[in-house]
Parts: structure tokens; sequence; C-alpha cells
């Protein structure tokens, strides 16, 4: 691994981080911005699920990660606690997997 890849994107953030501070006070203040950005996050996590539940490499496939999704996405529906949510979501991917 290189240096240069490396210290091009720790810059890049670095700049990207500097603008969002750098942001004036008017712009921020714009209420479309205001409803807009507590929505980011969830929509990049929900994103980042998504790519890492349905594809292997640059192909689409449906296996036991969605399973174990759908799962998961359930008993948050029924409001349980977060351990019960991911100990549900494991069994069922590895019982998928056994089948």
């Amino acid at each position: 691994m290189t240096w240069a890849p490396l210290l091009v994107a720790s810059a890049a953030c670095y700049v990207l981080k500097l603008a969002g501070l750098s942001m004036p006070e008017r712009v921020l203040q714009d209420p479309r911005i205001q409803r807009t950005v507590p929505l980011l996050p969830v929509a990049l996590l929900a994103g980042l699920i998504a790519i890492n539940t349905f594809s292997a490499g640059m192909h689409l496939v449906l296996d036991a990660r969605a399973a174990a999704l759908a799962v998961a996405g359930a008993a948050v529906l029924m409001r349980a606690p977060f351990l019960v949510v991911v100990v549900a979501a494991a069994a069922t991917a590895a019982l998928v997997r056994l089948i």
C-alpha cells in the first residue's frame, strides 16, 4: 500500500469537515436544511445496510442475510430490545445457512 492514497483521502476528509464548519449561519438556519439534516444519518445507514445485505462483489444476491434482516426488522417493529434483535437475526442467518 502506498502512502499517497491514504494522504489524499485524509486531506479530502479534512477539507470536507472544514467546509461543513465554514458554512455561513444563514445557510444553516434555512428551514429546508433544518428538516433535511437530521434525516441524513438514517438514509446513509439504510443505504449501507442495503448494500451489505443484498450484494456480493458486483452482484445482487438473496441469501441468509436477507432473511436475517427481515427478522431483525420484525423484531424492531415489535419493539424488542436491541440484544434480542441481534440474537434473533444471527440465529435466523445461522438456520438459513444450515438448511
